[in-house]
């Protein structure tokens, strides 16, 4: 099947942003990427094999100008692995859940997560992680890329890759508990 770049931006550019969108967390550098995956695809169009559909074609392209983007991004936005802040108030010296800080009764959320609503509280609790950690929780599932694949994008240690997830897990359940649980 041929390509078809003169219909690229009508059929694809809302959809790439809003996967961008929902990976990088700041409408600028989402519709920058999505520039650039056009034209990359249209600087590679002669490399296209049809092996793919168009639109898997051009969300590979864009998922890797992702991965660029955080590759690049990581040498301002590392977290250096000795800072304890955050989990201290989660657990006791045990490595026990602290009273205060025990998961809430998520029960059956059903339907309620499958809402636009929670999607929207899920995204702006994701903004407030720290920019190690929305890209790293991003990488993982969101782009669904394994701990190593990660670590060699970021350039930082497995250690320092499973304390990071660790804490960004940790802050996201706080704010949807505090955020949608409690509202619903």
């Amino acid at each position: 099947m041929p390509l078809d770049p003169d219909h690229w931006v009508t059929n694809y550019s809302d959809a790439l942003y809003g996967y961008t969108l929902a990976r990088i967390n700041d409408s600028g550098i989402a519709e920058d990427i999505v520039q650039e995956t056009f034209l990359s695809a249209w600087k590679a169009r002669e490399q296209y094999k049809g092996e793919a559909s168009e639109k898997s074609w051009l969300y590979s392209i864009c998922k890797n100008k992702i991965i660029d983007y955080y590759r690049k991004k990581s040498k301002n936005i590392m977290q250096p692995l000795d800072d304890q802040s955050g989990t201290a108030v989660f657990f006791d010296e045990l490595g026990h859940w602290t009273e205060q800080a025990k998961p809430g009764n998520w029960e059956e959320p059903g339907a309620r997560i499958e809402s636009r609503e929670f999607y929207q509280v899920f995204n702006d609790c994701k903004k407030k992680l720290q920019e190690m950690q929305q890209a790293v929780f991003s990488m993982k599932y969101l782009e669904d890329l394994d701990a190593a694949e990660i670590c060699a994008i970021l350039g930082i240690s497995s250690s320092n890759y499973w304390v990071i997830i660790h804490r960004a897990k940790l802050q996201l359940r706080t704010c949807l508990e505090k955020n949608w649980l409690k509202i619903t």
